[in-house]
């Protein structure tokens, strides 16, 4: 099994493999680079699979596993948004009018990653490439206890620590040397290590049911 994580970043895209007992880690200025190593199973931290009101279970319900921190969910991704308005203020004008929710600068600034994994997800709907939340990954990893925010100095020891336990070996130097010149932060790296396991061994998804799909068919389920 040759599982794939990937988180993105300002400048494109961390991936971390997880090949039998090897741990290797990479960055790619596009998708369709990160993932142009053979693959079993892949994993992305981006919504894969979008309605036309921005409304999906998978959202809600991860949302509900993270209490009290749900905002570490983002929510509202919608094609026509980026596919029909280059300005967040004339997008949500026209999510108004829709009576629908309006959507966050931060989710905004997001749409160039969405819109080209939604492209290479279509385009490649064979291949196994599923959306994986590494905040639901964590918090399995910590026993079901909420885990301080990521930018913390303790969230970030913790997860650290989490990864170490999980086979991470080298995530000290990945985070003091790999990275450094790349643009990749370092909770960009360690979101992209808990992609890689829960697309290297998942342990379970929201929905648990028979996941739905949008209307290209693309299914919306986060993994962790």
């Amino acid at each position: 099994m040759r599982a794939t994580g990937l988180d993105g970043f300002s400048k494109g895209w961390v991936a971390v493999t997880i090949d039998g007992d090897r741990r290797t880690i990479s960055f790619h200025s596009d998708i369709a680079d990160a993932l142009s190593r053979p693959f079993d199973r892949a994993g992305i931290d981006i919504p894969i699979g979008m309605t036309d009101d921005g409304e999906r279970d998978c959202d809600r319900l991860a949302r509900e596993r993270l209490r009290p921190h749900t905002s570490r969910v983002f929510t509202g991704a919608r094609r026509w948004l980026w596919q029909e308005f280059g300005d967040p203020d004339q997008a949500n004008e026209e999510a108004q009018r829709r009576g629908q929710t309006r959507v966050s600068r931060q989710l905004w600034h997001l749409g160039t990653k969405i819109m080209e994994v939604d492209a290479f997800a279509r385009a490649n709907a064979a291949r196994d490439i599923r959306e994986v939340h590494p905040e639901l990954v964590f918090l399995r990893l910590n026993g079901g206890t909420p885990l301080p925010r990521k930018k913390s100095e303790e969230g970030d020891a913790l997860r650290c620590r989490l990864l170490r336990r999980s086979g991470f070996c080298e995530i000290d130097r990945w985070l003091t040397e790999a990275r450094i010149g790349t643009g990749a932060k370092r909770d960009d790296v360690l979101d992209a290590c808990a992609v890689a396991l829960a697309a290297h061994e998942p342990h379970g998804c929201v929905p648990d049911r028979t996941s739905p799909r949008d209307a290209c068919g693309v299914p919306m389920r986060i993994w962790f």
